[in-house]
């Protein structure tokens, strides 16, 4: 085993290090929710329809899908620190760019480029702290970059609604410049080079099939809401897309010699069941921030402003635990610690299904709080236990897939809460609205009959608008009932993970840090 490399030594560097990894972090995390709210402010100011001001998301979420898959490749041949530096400058420029944008053509354009640089700040700033720390300060690492990839979702619609209301839309991007300079500075003077693989070759055909299996994937996830789902031939295509890019993906990569994925990182067997677990942790996480904001807004009818506050609280739960769980796994199992987690989000989802119209501000924030401490208490455990016995010079392609899977469970996630809540909705009202009528005795009563009159307009209005309201209730809470049971049903999984107290007793050594170069 080599020396460590002076950023893996405990000292000014490593801290410095470190705070690049997550300020690059938490720029790319903010910018996945940030823009959101501000897409109604956004179509007035740049001209556009609502489906063009769609792509202002679209574009991005799909250009960062397609390039992370690579980022391992591209890293490995020529240098993490070269290409980190790149993709943090370019990231930086386009979101300067998507503030200036003047029409709705160049906003698209630059959030592609946003999202085709973005896509390599995540997996690469994980790498680097997992390379920086030693094995048995790995939690602790963890924890810090967790902070960043757990709050910037989380924090976005708040920060996001706060800039557009105090400033303009055009802050949401401006936001990253003072952050993206400070990042590029300290990554040249800090960061150490890589030892570049000029031997290994790319692989554009298995690059190409699985781009346009994730392409035409995210997008089908993305507008399959708008369209209608399998009511629009252009969703259907988009899935029949995918499922042709993702078999010829397949069928080459098991065939050739040098695929575009190490398919080394599945013979690892903490590694595929962190993979199963960032699905359930990251569908979970993403499609309860689905539902809470609309939840807030149309059900309860906070303001936009008031319902990002009463989100953040969640943030504040998962900075609790994430500030815990670094001292946590000294004691106690990772897989323990994901158990525990996962069964704390159980029972906040349990007692949101019962939440209604009337629900107060103190159960709200309490259960925000609640939820946000075991989604800190799962994601760290999870990536450390991940790459807990994966080989050093397989880490960075493993950092990459992880993200993906990461940003595929998470938009698949979304979309299916949004499905069923929609048509939740609507089996809701047309089975309520079958007892609205004048044989009903509780709309006989006196006291009802004088508010709710079903021979005036007003009247059968004001039923109307109760019928939906209860019906979205009751879609919502069956939306959290079916997390609940997905969480429930992946729970016996977690005893696939290994021991973490023995895996770093056998690993440990006088002077064992992780970052190596090979």
């Amino acid at each position: 085993m080599t020396e460590p490399l002076p950023s893996a030594v405990p000292g000014l560097r490593r801290n410095m290090v470190t705070v690049c990894a997550m300020t690059a972090t938490i720029m790319q995390a903010l910018d996945t929710t940030i823009a959101n709210v501000a897409l109604p402010y956004m179509q007035g100011s740049l001209s556009a329809s609502q489906d063009q001001i769609n792509w202002v998301l679209t574009s991005y979420i799909v250009a960062a899908a397609i390039m992370t898959a690579p980022v391992g490749w591209i890293a490995n041949r020529f240098g993490r620190k070269r290409i980190f530096i790149i993709c943090s400058a370019g990231f930086t420029i386009a979101s300067v760019l998507c503030g200036l944008a003047q029409d709705i053509n160049q906003m698209v354009l630059f959030r592609l480029l946003q999202g085709v640089f973005g896509a390599a700040l995540v997996p690469l700033s994980q790498a680097v702290m997992l390379d920086s720390y030693s094995l048995q300060e790995r939690a602790t690492a963890m924890a810090i970059w967790g902070m960043g990839v757990m709050l910037g979702p989380i924090m976005g619609p708040s920060l996001g609604a706060w800039l557009t209301e105090t400033y303009s839309w055009h802050w949401v991007f401006f936001v990253n410049l003072p952050f993206g300079l400070l990042t590029v500075l300290g990554q040249i003077i800090f960061m150490d080079e890589t030892k570049q693989d000029h031997t290994r070759r790319f692989d554009w055909f298995g690059f190409i099939a699985l781009a346009v299996g994730v392409g035409a994937l995210q997008l089908a996830l993305d507008r399959g809401e708008q369209l209608d789902w399998f009511e629009s031939n252009e969703i259907i295509a988009e899935f029949i897309i995918s499922g042709v890019g993702f078999y010829y993906f397949f069928a080459h990569s098991l065939t050739t010699s040098s695929p575009f994925v190490q398919f080394a990182l599945y013979k690892d067997k903490n590694f595929v069941t962190g993979s199963i677990f960032m699905i359930v942790i990251s569908l979970s996480l993403y499609s309860t921030m689905a539902l809470a904001s609309p939840y807030l807004q149309n059900v309860i009818g906070y303001p936009i402003i008031t319902a990002g506050l009463l989100l953040a609280t969640r943030g504040g739960g998962t900075l609790v635990a994430m500030m815990m769980v670094g001292r946590l796994m000294k004691y106690i199992e990772a897989r323990t610690l994901i158990i525990t987690g996962l069964a704390v989000i159980v029972i906040t989802l349990f007692y949101m299904s019962g939440w209604t119209d009337q629900t107060g501000v103190p159960e709200i924030v309490t259960w925000n709080i609640v939820q946000g401490f075991g989604f800190g208490l799962v994601f760290v455990p999870l990536s450390t236990a991940s790459f807990l016995t994966l080989p050093a010079h397989l880490r960075t392609d493993g950092t990459s897939m992880l993200t993906l899977v990461r940003n595929m469970a998470s938009s698949i996630g979304i979309s299916l809460v949004t499905a069923e809540l929609t048509q939740g909705s609507r089996r809701s009202y047309a089975i309520l609205s079958e007892h609205i009528n004048p044989f009903n005795h509780a709309l006989q009563m006196p006291d009802v009959a004088g508010r709710i009159n079903l021979n005036t307009d007003s009247g059968r209005a004001l039923a109307d608008v109760m019928v939906k309201l209860q019906a979205q209730i009751i879609a919502f809470a069956h939306d959290y009932q079916l997390m609940m049971i997905f969480i429930l049903v992946s729970l016996p999984l977690a005893i696939l993970i290994s021991s973490t107290k023995t895996t770093l007793r056998d690993q440990s050594g006088p002077s064992d840090h992780v970052a190596v170069m090979e």
